[in-house]
């Protein structure tokens, strides 16, 4: 029906009717389509632009014509899905859409592509290893970057982690990446600084930094988010009342005070995978097991506990879940309730 109806709408010479309008051969057959009765204006009524615009304005860049003049109607979206309980209402109002399409095609002029100049410089805010590693990445390319850290070292959250779960000595690893970054003639680094402003468009932008209470402009093509994440506080469980009570990355540099202590427990999942924060962070289960491994590594005698909701040690992290049970760490399943 939308098909006979698009067929005596104005300025529409071809309608054609395909299961699968994105598959590699229809749009072979739009590019013949479009050639052989000399179309200039495409409408493809469909699913989402979102996600296939591109698709089908590649189609129609290789059929010669210019890819702006084309229009999607999106009557999957926005008719059969939401208007799934009645079939003659969304077919009516796929009509409207189609309509609405060929109209606006109708209208559409060529857009040529455009050319600028481009910065060829980069601004990466974050100092930590993150950072520094696309800097780097970018200076020995011949590119100039300025790093933006808003705290007075490099290193982030790196800086209160002792090793990697596969034994990396990472204040060896963030002690050198640090020099190579300082000394670097293509990286400028900006400490105790914030980015209060932004302006320009892509290749070129132009950011405003406070640092020592100035503001300096700096010129940039392209931009890198780097700022890491942190812990969130919580007072869950007595953090915060008991000095016997830390979080994960206040343990490694304070391994010793375990000592004289027989029991250790970790509990996961605190303040997360709940209404305000349902998601999981990939890295707390992971990082309590390497903990619980190397406790039983330096005193084998402290009995260890780990109270989880679910184990997420994905992919070749089982290996270390395998090792901590075999250690003798006990793992404890518990509900919220």
């Amino acid at each position: 029906a939308i098909v006979e109806y698009a067929r005596g709408l104005p300025n529409v010479v071809c309608v054609e009717e395909n299961l699968f309008t994105c598959s590699q051969d229809t749009q072979d057959k739009m590019v013949e389509l479009i050639r052989e009765q000399g179309l200039n204006r495409i409408v493809v009524a469909a699913c989402t632009p979102r996600t296939h615009e591109p698709l089908f304005q590649e189609t129609i860049r290789n059929a010669g014509l210019n890819p702006y003049l084309f229009e999607m109607a999106n009557i999957r979206n926005q008719c059969t899905w939401v208007h799934s309980h009645d079939r003659k209402e969304a077919t009516e109002k796929s009509k409207d859409l189609v309509r609405m399409a060929v109209a606006r095609t109708s209208l559409l002029e060529p857009i040529p592509d455009l050319r600028v100049d481009i910065n060829k410089s980069a601004l990466v805010i974050g100092g930590g290893v993150a950072g520094m590693n696309a800097a780097l990445c970018l200076a020995q390319q011949g590119f100039t970057s300025t790093i933006v850290e808003k705290s007075s070292v490099l290193g982030g959250a790196v800086r209160d982690i002792e090793r990697t779960r596969t034994g990396i000595d990472l204040q060896k690893y963030l002690s050198e990446m640090t020099q190579k970054v300082m000394e670097h003639p293509h990286i400028r680094l900006m400490l105790n600084a914030d980015v209060v402003g932004a302006s320009g468009f892509v290749g070129n932008f132009e950011s405003q930094i406070a640092v020592d209470n100035k503001i300096e402009t700096v010129e940039h093509g392209v931009v890198i988010i780097a700022t890491g994440g942190k812990a969130i506080h919580t007072d869950e469980y007595l953090y915060g009342q008991s000095p016997r009570v830390g979080r994960w990355h206040e343990l490694e540099r304070n391994v010793e005070r375990f000592k004289n202590i027989k029991n250790v427990v970790f509990i996961q999942c605190v303040g997360s995978r709940d209404d305000e924060r349902p998601y999981c962070s990939r890295i707390c289960c992971t990082t309590s097991v390497s903990q619980a491994i190397s406790l039983k590594d330096r005193y084998p005698d402290v009995d260890v506990y780990i109270l989880y909701r679910d184990m997420r040690t994905f992919g070749d992290r089982e290996l270390l879940y395998r090792e901590a049970r075999e250690k003798g760490v006990i793992f404890i399943r518990y509900t919220l309730d």
